[in-house]
Formats: C-alpha cells, structure tokens, sequence
C-alpha cells in the first residue's frame, strides 16, 4: 500500500482553528424508520463550531442511529444534515472529509502493533507520517506502541480507537462512548483532551455518553433525546445556574414547620426528612418569602439551603426515570 502523499509534510494541529459562523452540523427533520419503528423522529439539531456538544439519550433513544446518519453510514429516510455546510446525502465524500470517528466498536488489526494499526489508518486517510507520532503523545500510548493490538485491555483499545480517530486532523469529531471501558484516571484524561482540543485547536466534539457526570462536567450545550425526539436542548452555563427546584429547611418544630407553609399558595410540596428537617419542591414563590413564614410563625430556622437539580436528575425527570 503506498501513500498518498510523496513528500513529507509538517503534521498539522488537531482542527484548523477556523470558525466561519456555519454550524458544524446541523440536521433538519432529522427522521429514521425501520419498519413502523421511529428511531429517529424530525430531529433538528445546530451545533456550533468549536464547542463540546453532549448528546444524551436512554439505551434505545436514538442516539447511535443519529450518530451513523450523521456519518453517511446510515440514509435518513426523510430530512437533511450538513456537515460545515457541505449535504452528507448529495456530497458525502466532501462532507465527512474532516470528521474523525469512534461509533460502537473500537475496532483494530489484533495481531498487528498499536503504531502498525495507526499507520495503515494515516495511509487510508491520506495523513501525513508525523500524524502517527502526534496520535501517540495526544493519547499517551508510547508503552504500548509495539505492543498487538489483540493483547490491549478494553480501555486501551478505545485509546487506540480514539487516536485513528485523530490521524486527520479532524475539524470535527463524532464520538459514541468514548470513555467506554476506561478507568477513572482514563475518563478525566480524554475529558481533559477533548477540552484542549476544543479550546486550543478549534475542533468541534460531538459526544454521545451515558456517564452524566462526564457529560456535565465536558460539554458546552447538551441536547436530550427521548425516543427519537428532542426533548431538551440546554446550554452547560444554564444547567449550571438554574433557579434551585428544592429547599432543604432545618427548623426548630418540623411539624409545626411544614402546617404553616401548607398554608401558604404556592410553597409547594413539603415532605420531612427527619427530625428537625423539611424539603420544599416545586414552589412558585421566592425562597425568601418561605423563611419569612417560618420566622414569622415563631419557628427558629437554623438553616435554608437551595439544592438546584444537577445533570442526572434534570436527565431522569425528563425521561420518565424515577
């Protein structure tokens, strides 16, 4: 197998830092059928160029088949999506020129070495030698770069996945599970090379994940699919600031507590804890205005903290989970 290029060349960063103002993807009436079976329903997404997008759905909701629409490897059955612009359906080959992938499988060639398999990847797409060696120090693979790639644990398999996935120096990156299998210290490594790449070389991260927390703690927006619909599309900043949805009261009389604020249109639901302690949901009127009541009661309140709803519980209550 040759290469297609002749001459060396200097390996180019990650992205190319350009930010046009076209999305980098963007779906319109998004729409898969199998059969009677909507997988994926009039989805219309828009995602920026440069950010971490994290896409969240339930097992089934659709989101794997978006992502191999997306790639050209399945066709909608109605809808569009652009790529930078470029229609996937009519222009596929241009379109998907600067994506790199990771989508179900980290697959590799078992009994070659991790830098054979990355090297018969930079030859299939075009990429320059250095790209190999860049792929090594992004991924921090120098160990394992003579070792087959049969002989890897699951966790470094998807490292050696997520580096064929860079060889091109991809403008965007289109990820299914990224983390699947790693530790812990692996999880906060890619989470820390998605940010740099993002931040520093202008790469657009599309992220599909069921690890809430690294979602949370990664992505720029979010979107939440539910059974091939968009239920939710939310920037991180918004998630992060939301007005507190609980109150967690400590009072001197939680009994005597929870009869006043009963009493009160729209304090909300209050239900006791333990001794002393009461939570408030679903209010409708400032927190200030339930502290006034108690105090005013004659009650002694030790303490008032808001508790806004993080990512998995904001998740669960808009997929129906408990």
């Amino acid at each position: 197998m040759s290469d297609r290029t002749s001459a060396p060349a200097a390996q180019p960063a990650v992205g190319d830092g350009k930010r046009d103002g076209v999305p980098a993807i963007r779906t319109v009436d998004l729409t898969k059928h199998y059969a009677e079976v909507a997988a994926v329903d009039s989805l219309s997404l828009s995602v920026r160029q440069g950010e971490i997008f994290g896409f969240l759905g339930r097992n089934g909701a659709g989101k794997t088949t978006t992502i191999r629409m997306l790639l050209g490897l399945v066709r909608p059955t109605h809808g569009r999506i652009l790529l930078f612009g470029n229609d996937v359906a009519a222009e596929r080959k241009v379109a998907v020129s600067p994506v790199g992938s990771l989508v179900e499988t980290a697959a590799s060639y078992p009994t070659l070495t991790v830098r054979e398999n990355l090297d018969i990847q930079r030859r299939l797409t075009g990429s320059p030698k250095a790209s190999v060696q860049r792929a090594i120090d992004l991924l921090d693979l120098h160990e394992l770069a003579q070792r087959r790639a049969g002989r890897l644990s699951l966790g470094n398999k998807q490292r050696l996945a997520l580096a064929r996935a860079l060889l091109p120096a991809p403008r965007l990156l289109v990820l299914d599970e990224p983390a699947n299998a790693l530790d812990p210290a692996g999880i906060v490594e890619i989470r820390r090379l998605l940010r740099r790449l993002s931040d520093d070389e202008g790469v657009t991260v599309f992220v599909s994940s069921h690890i809430l927390s690294e979602i949370a703690h990664l992505a720029d927006r979010i979107a939440i699919i539910h059974r091939g619909r968009l239920i939710e599309q939310i920037d991180a900043t918004e998630l992060e600031s939301a007005a507190p949805n609980k109150l967690e009261l400590q009072v001197s009389d939680a009994d005597r507590a929870r009869a006043v604020l009963e009493a009160i249109p729209g304090a909300g639901e209050i239900s006791r804890i333990e001794d002393g302690t009461l939570t408030v949901s679903g209010f409708t009127i400032r927190p200030a205005a339930i502290a006034r009541a108690i105090v005013e009661s004659g009650l002694e309140l030790d303490a008032l903290t808001p508790m806004n709803e993080d990512l998995e519980a904001r998740f669960m209550r808009l997929t129906g989970g408990e």
